[in-house]
């Protein structure tokens, strides 16, 4: 009872309670949780709250429908020592009259279902920001937000509606930025004002197909030196991994052949590893294009594909009248459940590759089904590549 900190959790759901809490706690700096679903007019919430909000360190509230309003109306005072805000609501408007307009002093703020026009300005101390709503907010709101927030370490937003309003010329940087992910609709538009420093995992929505490289690249630093690509079709997305850290772009336009389009607008010539997941089958000379420039793979995985045969054609020397070898480095060759498989394809690939001293290592075959060969096809595969390793059922 003479320890103050063990009295600063309050939830302000019992008048006795409440001020029991408030008197032991002292001066100390309170966390505030409520639930707008069982918090009547009478609530002690409501008659002690002037004690209350000089003292809030941290507050949690979830409303119903209409309930924000009502407790923003008893929240209008400075809490100049409020370092988390965190509310859930259910699509309620967010006044700017909340807190005096006046949330400089927060390090995280999290927006849940909430409809805003950030209105604040001065967030010189907030490190994360999380906001899902359904109002339109437009890039040029965004910006004047993320421009006096320079500490901003995480960032996570989730658009129900299209982020519009480009700002011809206009960039912010995001020197402490760890994290920024979006989810819902397109976010590419906001991203081509945001630099993202080298370093930060970063997730984008984006539309696809599109006549011109898209902006945002030029401001991910993150987008250069990479050295893994995983395209994953089921997800329409593209993870690009390296020691700069890591990038997913995820495109509303499904297809792996306008997702392989995409790389053509990145140097991949330092990508060791490319995972293909759950890929359909694009034309020989889309994959024939997107493979040309890996000049440094090592490994190529092919997992849940339509047809891997396609894919593994376009390694084969004689796609072309030069017969250069793509991915001249290539060792490894990864296809698994990749549907019913036929092992003289990737023979005849692996022997045209050993003639121009480009032996693969390692060629791992999982198929989904059986994978169909001669046994001369497994013998001529085994001749040309260091260690073939079939499903023990298929040796």
């Amino acid at each position: 009872m003479s320890h103050p900190l063990l009295w600063t959790r309050l939830d302000c759901v019992c008048l006795e309670k409440t001020r029991v809490y408030l008197e032991r706690s002292k001066s100390s700096p309170i966390s505030l949780s409520l639930d707008g679903n069982y918090l009547p007019l009478l609530d002690p919430f409501f008659k002690l709250n002037p004690d209350i909000i000089g003292r809030l360190k941290s507050m949690h509230i979830d409303t119903s429908m209409r309930g924000l309003d009502t407790i923003a109306a008893r929240l209008s005072r400075p809490a100049p020592l409020l370092e988390v805000l965190s509310i859930y609501g259910c699509y309620d408007p967010l006044a700017s009259t909340f807190l005096n307009g006046d949330i400089s002093s927060l390090r995280k703020l999290h927006l849940d279902r909430i409809n805003t026009e950030l209105p604040w300005r001065n967030m010189k101390n907030l490190t994360s920001f999380k906001l899902i709503y359904t109002v339109p907010i437009s890039v040029g709101q965004f910006l004047d937000f993320f421009e006096t927030a320079p500490r901003l370490r995480k960032i996570h937003l989730s658009p129900m509606v299209t982020i519009s309003g480009a700002q011809r010329g206009r960039s912010v940087p995001l020197a402490c930025l760890e994290k920024i992910y979006t989810y819902g609709h397109p976010s590419s538009l906001l991203f081509d004002h945001l630099l993202v420093p080298v370093g930060a995992r970063a997730r984008i929505q984006a539309d696809l197909p599109s006549p011109h490289p898209p902006r945002f690249l030029s401001n991910l630093m993150n987008l250069s030196n990479f050295t893994a690509i995983k395209l994953d079709g089921g997800t329409s997305s593209v993870l690009f991994s390296g020691p700069n850290g890591k990038v997913e772009v995820v495109f509303r336009v499904n297809g792996t052949c306008s997702m392989l389009g995409f790389l053509a607008h990145l140097d991949t010539s330092q990508t060791e590893r490319l995972e293909i997941e759950f890929g359909n089958s694009p034309p020989g000379d889309s994959l024939y294009r997107a493979l040309l420039p890996m000049k440094d793979l090592r490994t190529l995985a092919l997992t849940r594909c339509e047809d891997p045969h396609n894919f593994v054609r376009a390694l084969h020397p004689d796609i072309n009248s030069s017969g250069i070898v793509v991915c001249p480095n290539l060792e490894t060759l990864i296809v698994e459940f990749g549907g019913k498989f036929g092992i003289n394809d990737v023979a005849g690939v692996t022997a045209a590759r050993a003639s121009r001293g480009a032996k693969l290592k390692t060629v791992r075959i999982v198929p989904w089904r059986k994978a169909v060969g001669s046994r001369l096809g497994m013998l001529v595969l085994k001749g040309n590549a260091l260690h073939v390793k079939p499903r023990r059922d298929q040796q």
